[in-house]
């Protein structure tokens, strides 16, 4: 596969393209103007646009299929270079606001989620993803691209605030090499200008990886994608859990450096009769005791084939009492997309079978 341009931080674009200030123009069509090709490029000679579309690619991925929900939400199904496909999606999270005039106070909020690898190695039960197994990692350049393609297919200017939310297919802190350099080019000053704290790394609990993640020092938000509060259920649920429990987890998670101001987040998939009742409650509000926790309870999207049931409202609204009850932050995460293939790994699974 050839490299994109999207693979490499402005600093080593400088290594690569002469004259310098080529690479400030450069920058600027890639991420302020979502150049696609270097036919867009209107600044650079034509001798520079030839020599360097011999060696790089400008886009790695091309979208090949989305749903939009009514509620906003769009699903992309993207294809890389060898052909293998991964998906994101563009969640809307606020409404614009208007004035009585009808002029925008307030731009409506955006996030996008992204994919980390092609397929998944950590094999969740409940996730449609693991029934494809492992293929590769992406590069830097393609978990960029990612965000990149999705700006530019909803006409986002690059300066709009977004969020972006590892938490597609694939295991993140599983690609660190190449997520912690599309941390960094995301937050290139002269690129999208994506702060550390405007991106999250969920993580289903590499607890070593966590300790890495630390070490590096991103300023990123970390989730830990936790989803029972007992070893033997979180072994079926997550099978990785035999080589990283969950007290391994907690004690990364205590480590690892936040913002005094932020919260842990930690992701529970509620499943109907798996751990969805107030004992399982009971054991959270114990398992996070010492840690400035934040709890986002999440409906589980059934998809055909699963041996798993969406758990009933009232029991998710009992849970989520509970833990605010005994001093535990906790929200229900809406479930957005439901109306189209919203499970991770639904859209490609769908294309794969025709």
């Amino acid at each position: 596969m050839r490299a994109s341009l999207l693979d490499y931080t402005q600093k080593e674009l400088v290594e690569l393209i002469k004259p310098k200030f080529r690479v400030k123009q450069i920058y600027g069509w890639l991420y302020h103007n979502y150049a696609d090709n270097y036919d867009d490029m209107k600044n650079i000679p034509k001798a520079l646009k030839e020599e360097l579309a011999e060696k790089y690619l400008v886009n790695p991925m091309k979208i090949i299929k989305k749903e939009e929900s009514s509620d906003g939400t769009i699903k992309y199904l993207l294809e890389l270079q060898d052909g293998k496909t991964v998906e994101a999606v563009w969640l809307k999270m606020k409404d614009a606001k208007y004035d009585a005039k009808g002029e925008v106070i307030q731009e409506a909020r955006y996030t996008i989620c992204v994919s980390t690898q092609v397929g998944c190695k950590v094999g969740c039960t409940f996730c449609l993803t693991a029934k494809g197994g492992f293929t590769r990692d992406l590069t830097a350049g393609e978990i960029v691209a990612q965000v990149v393609n999705l700006k530019r297919d909803n006409n986002h200017k690059h300066n709009r605030m977004i969020n972006i939310v590892y938490m597609g297919m694939g295991e993140p802190l599983d690609n660190l090499d190449n997520l912690a350099k599309a941390i960094e080019i995301f937050k290139e000053d002269e690129g999208l200008c994506i702060g550390g704290k405007r991106q999250t790394v969920s993580t289903s609990g590499l607890s070593n990886k966590i300790d890495q993640l630390g070490a590096m020092d991103l300023g990123v938000h970390i989730a830990i994608s936790l989803h029972a509060v007992d070893d033997e259920l979180r072994t079926e649920l997550i099978p990785m859990n035999k080589a990283h429990n969950i007290n391994s987890i907690i004690e990364a998670v205590k480590r690892f450096p936040i913002d005094t101001r932020k919260r842990v987040m930690f992701e529970y998939l509620v499943i109907k009769d798996k751990n969805d009742d107030i004992g399982s409650a009971k054991k959270l509000v114990k398992l996070l005791t010492d840690i400035k926790a934040k709890v986002n309870l999440i409906y589980f999207n059934p998809y055909p084939g699963t041996p798993y049931n969406r758990p009933e409202v009232k029991d998710m609204i009992n849970f989520q009492e509970y833990l605010v009850n005994h001093g535990l932050l906790c929200t229900i995460r809406d479930s957005k997309g439901i109306d189209i293939s919203a499970a991770c790994g639904q859209l490609k699974e769908q294309e794969n079978n025709k």
